[in-house]
């Protein structure tokens, strides 16, 4: 089964801990710069390894959060704070029995953010965890291990704690066509390779579901809109899978009989608010003139006159409406709008290129404001009159919100 999302495990403390040198030590190699200097790692620093019991994993190395002496400091502490959104399990590295304020702040944004962390104390070569620390750490109910990066002690337990700790929801294989497809089921995969594709590659939803359907023993078909008629006069498949943009010319090839969704609303299922996004996508038909639209884009790119967020949905949704719309972008990871209540509706793009965690917490932050949030396939089915059919597939399953 494939798993789409990877392990995100932050290293997060005090300047001068030896959180990039057990990085170091747990990736096997020299990933972040190591220095005696407080202060050497100036913003995140990101490597994928495989952990054995979770699998695709990245490392995530971040600022010391004591470094608040100057801007550019507390502009280095914020990235660090920021990470902390995308990270499943956090590690707090201390060394020498020293558990400060900053640490024990560390631990609130853990909490708050329902943050799974290890409490790692470092350079125990030089100093042992005295018992005492350890009676002061065991207060905060997380699991304490002793080790040195130096000398790769302790690198078995630490890493024997990280599979404990880490979430049964992130370690899952998440499956984007299971109850969908069945082995042997012909699956047609239309992918137009307009100004917007990405020159000699797929884009990454389409990898991910011909990579699912591999994994179900599925037949994937992969065309352009202007072959899709020619092929389904030869041979019926079980499923079509249409890039959102060309809803509006493959609804009118495909029949009835077949089934039909996207990329981008198969891939909502392994991020989370499916139901959500299902529910809200209807209050469309509520909008009025003026109203204001959030469109959240999670990758950041140059956008063209063939950009599906930038240009054809805003356009669309305007033409279908007959409203006088307001639109405002966010890119990539950017800050939400800090006055989110004012906005009628939002709609987040597909999501491939952000953690689960990520997007969970972004579309929370609207949700929590009251407004009404798609996706982009959602918003399209919905604009081009079809929404009920290429959402008929998901009926009667049940999805984790």
């Amino acid at each position: 089964m494939t798993k789409s999302n990877r392990i995100y495990i932050g290293f997060f403390g005090r300047r001068n801990q030896g959180k990039s040198a057990l990085i170091n030590a747990l990736a096997g190699q020299d990933i972040a710069i190591v220095s005696d200097v407080p202060g050497t790692t100036t913003d995140p620093v990101k490597k994928s390894i495989e952990i054995f019991g979770i699998g695709p994993t990245v490392l995530v190395d971040t600022a010391g959060m004591d470094d608040s002496a100057t801007e550019i400091g507390r502009q280095r502490v914020q990235r660090s704070i920021e990470a902390l959104k995308a990270i499943d399990v956090a590690l707090l590295v201390i060394s020498h029995n020293k558990f400060e304020n900053t640490d024990i702040e560390l631990v609130e944004n853990f909490r708050e953010t329902e943050t799974p962390f290890i409490v790692v104390h470092n350079k125990s070569d030089e100093e042992a965890l005295s018992e005492t620390m350890r009676q002061t750490l065991a207060q905060y109910g997380a699991p304490v291990i002793e080790c040195s990066a130096q000398n790769r002690m302790g690198m078995e337990q630490l890493l024997d704690a990280i599979v404990k700790v880490t979430p049964d929801s992130a370690k899952e294989a998440v499956s984007l066509m299971t109850d969908i497809v069945k082995a042997g089921d012909l699956v047609v995969l239309v992918m137009p390779q307009d100004s917007e594709a990405p020159e000699g590659r797929l884009i990454l939803p389409q990898v991910q579901v011909i990579r699912d359907l591999l994994d179900h023993h599925a037949v994937a078909i992969a065309l352009q809109p202007e072959e899709l008629a020619d092929f389904l006069a030869k041979q019926p498949p079980a499923l079509v899978v249409a890039d959102s943009q060309v809803f509006a010319t493959v609804a009118k090839v495909v029949p009835d009989t077949i089934s039909l969704t996207s990329f981008s609303i198969v891939l909502a299922r392994s991020k989370g608010h499916f139901e959500l996004f299902m529910h809200d996508t209807k209050q469309i038909e509520n909008l009025k003139d003026g109203d204001k639209i959030l469109m959240m884009e999670s990758c950041s790119h140059t956008a063209s006159c063939d950009d599906i967020g930038r240009h054809k949905i805003p356009n669309l949704l305007q033409k279908v409406t007959q409203k006088k719309l307001h639109f405002n972008f966010v890119a990539a990871l950017e800050p939400l709008p800090q006055d989110l209540d004012t906005y009628a509706f939002a709609i987040q793009c597909g999501g491939c290129m952000v953690t689960r965690k990520q997007l969970w917490n972004r579309v929370e932050q609207v949700h929590a404001a009251n407004v009404p949030i798609s996706n982009y396939g959602m918003t399209l089915a919905f604009l081009t009159g079809i929404f009920g059919r290429v959402t008929k597939i998901f009926d009667k399953e049940e999805f984790s919100k």
